[in-house]
């Protein structure tokens, strides 16, 4: 059992170094810009006007 013990041990120091390195990475990447932050939606009325643009656009490609 003491070996097992021993194996525990040293697995959760691990798992604390990563969960250390993780949050390291996570606060380069909010600082970047990237992290997790509130989702921007869009209204119905924007939604139709990227829409509206888009297809104009693939008309116009398709159209020479």
């Amino acid at each position: 059992m003491d070996v097992f013990k021993g194996v525990v041990r040293l697995m959760r120091k691990e798992r604390a170094q990563h969960v250390r390195e993780i949050a390291k990475i996570d606060a380069a990447l909010s600082a970047l810009g990237y992290g997790a932050g509130p989702r921007r939606t869009l209204s119905a009325a924007a939604r139709k006007k990227i829409s509206d643009a888009q297809k104009a656009r693939w008309a116009k490609a398709r159209r020479g």
